[in-house]
């Protein structure tokens, strides 16, 4: 392929669209890499790290949070939403990350926490200080007590981490929190709360940011007007009305219409795109509107089996919500939020059933005893290739380029989701296992994340994972990823497909309108390439024929070297 051809990408890259196709690498900081030694990640480290990003073949980095945190949860609790935990560095160290990525034609996006705060944030502190029925506990949603004494929570609501939504402070009035206790819900009613995010996202897009995840983007509007709803009457309320007392408001949608007159406050335009968990594309479309965030998360493969049929139509309603919105698509296989994807794929198979069952969790359908790692491995390479030929953008998270499995084996005194401890987790065993801090060498101490061990435990079988050995491997993940990121630069020209019948129900082909072709064989039997085997650029056809669980890319003549 031609150097023209990839230099003309790149020049398109530097446009206020640059998001539309960009190849995003999530990094969750404390697990990413340590420059100080104290066992937690921090921002002196990305900037040791940023050589190797940029050789991975990124367009941005997403940040998850790196402010001031007692990590309740994970960071996502958050004290000061304009500085940088002090075991994680300071601003300054901030603004050399921001200046290395930069310089390296990287671009920075930062998530934003705008439901909740942590308890130790300095207006809840002063809530707590002021009593009943001060101006300072109107900016969290402070509610009396039921029954006699008040001794009982206002409602019987659940919170996402399991218990009660409801916590008492010392004085007998209870506070919502959606997600921990120690993360109070923001009463998004009050012009303070909404006054003060507009001044965080100036404040970090002032500083360089480029764009912003927002957390949980659909809960922050609420209607608790008395009396309140029980936990079965709002079950048992329509989520896609625009109306449910607690989630996906049509009212939210004004709040991102002021930020979005922030974000076009710059040149070029801050960019955002919203983690949205709503019930139907229709409900997405408004927080990916030109006029709001601008893009809105896909995780429809999150809890997809690795079935043709499955990624077909999840590719094909997600194209066509792209279209009717004037956005542009996400494409996610792994988080910080979900078992790793090279694991769920080497498991049983969901077929259908919901990822928890009674009161029982499954991590894609079954335990680690179930685990098939190299089927794994093989499906995920598969599935990546499929994903990163697709128009749209994609989401990388850390580890995923080197093929790391989930870590199963984290004892509960070392754990420290609070999912895990609450017992509304995923799979079971809570978020720690994807997010184990990474390992670089295969040598050393915590494999070359930090000169002082690890804040999660890292498995022995990491070594063979490192950086150092996987970068020396032409046939390795990290080797197919930074290929694959390369060669994508081409792909990327224009927002559409064409899909190709194959005969196969278990076998996906699709064209870009440059003539790229992508085959998926999702089945166990070879499918049979035929000439166009003698044009695969990605990927690896035995005898001429694409092997059971894999991925080629196909190259018009044109475009070969």
């Amino acid at each position: 392929m031609t150097e023209a051809l990839l230099t003309e990408t790149r020049e398109d890259e530097k446009t206020a669209a640059w998001w539309r196709q960009a190849a995003v690498y999530q990094i969750y900081p404390r697990s990413f890499a340590d420059a100080n030694g104290d066992g937690l990640g921090d921002i002196p480290g990305i900037v040791s790290r940023a050589d190797y990003l940029a050789e991975l073949g990124i367009d941005a980095v997403w940040l998850s949070p790196f402010y001031p945190s007692a990590l309740a949860d994970g960071g996502y609790d958050v004290a000061d939403y304009r500085n940088v935990d002090p075991r994680l560095g300071t601003l300054d160290d901030f603004d050399a990350m921001v200046a290395a990525l930069h310089e390296r034609g990287i671009r920075v996006v930062v998530d934003i926490v705008p439901n909740h705060t942590s308890d130790l944030h300095e207006w809840f502190q002063e809530a707590l200080a002021a009593g009943r029925g001060s101006a300072a506990r109107e900016r969290y949603i402070f509610r009396e007590g039921s029954g006699p004494d008040g001794a009982e929570p206002p409602t019987d609501w659940g919170a996402a981490f399991g218990g009660g939504a409801w916590e008492r402070v010392d004085d007998g009035q209870w506070y919502l929190h959606s997600f921990a206790p120690e993360q109070p819900d923001l009463n998004w009613d009050h012009p303070e709360v909404r006054e003060d995010f507009l001044t965080t996202l100036r404040f970090w897009s002032d500083r360089g940011v480029d764009g912003f995840r927002i957390d949980v983007a659909h809960m922050l509007t609420k209607d608790l007007t008395e009396p309140l709803p029980s936990r079965a009457e709002l079950d048992a309320m329509d989520r896609t009305s625009g109306r449910h007392p607690l989630t996906d408001r049509d009212d939210v949608h004004e709040i991102y219409a002021e930020w979005r007159r922030v974000f076009n406050e710059y040149d070029p335009p801050r960019t955002a795109v919203a983690e949205a968990w709503v019930e139907t594309p229709e409900r997405r479309a408004k927080y990916a509107s030109a006029e709001g965030l601008g893009q809105a998360f896909n995780f429809d493969l999150l809890v997809a089996d690795f079935d043709a049929a499955q990624f077909r139509r999840i590719i094909a309603d997600n194209l066509e919500q792209a279209r009717a919105t004037g956005s542009s698509t996400t494409w996610v296989l792994s988080n910080h939020d979900v078992t790793r994807h090279a694991t769920r794929y080497g498991l049983p198979a969901l077929d259908g059933r919901p990822v928890k069952q009674g009161t029982e969790w499954v991590a894609a359908g079954g335990p680690e005893d179930q685990l098939d790692r190299e089927r794994g491995i093989r499906r995920a390479h598969a599935a990546t290739l499929l994903l990163l030929g697709l128009p749209g953008s994609t989401y990388l998270y850390q580890g995923e380029e080197l093929g790391l499995q989930e870590v199963a084996d984290i004892s509960a005194e070392q754990r420290q989701d609070p999912s895990f401890f609450r017992g509304a987790s995923f799979d079971g065993l809570g978020r720690d296992g994807c997010r184990v801090p990474l390992p670089w060498t295969a040598s050393g101490p915590s494999f070359g994340f930090g000169a002082a061990g690890a804040h999660l435990p890292q498995p022995a079988w990491f070594a063979e994972y490192a950086v150092d050995v996987e970068a020396a491997d032409p046939s390795s993940t990290l080797s197919l990823y930074r290929e694959a990121l390369r060669q994508r630069r081409i792909l990327q020209t224009d927002e559409s497909l064409e899909w190709i019948e194959t005969g196969r129900t278990d076998v996906l082909h699709f064209a870009r309108p440059n003539g790229w072709e992508v085959v998926t064989n999702f089945g166990a039997e070879p499918f049979e390439l035929g000439r166009d085997a003698a044009r695969v650029v990605l990927g690896t056809a035995v005898d001429g024929a694409l092997p059971g669980e894999s991925t080629v890319w196909i190259a018009p003549d044109g475009l070969l070297s």
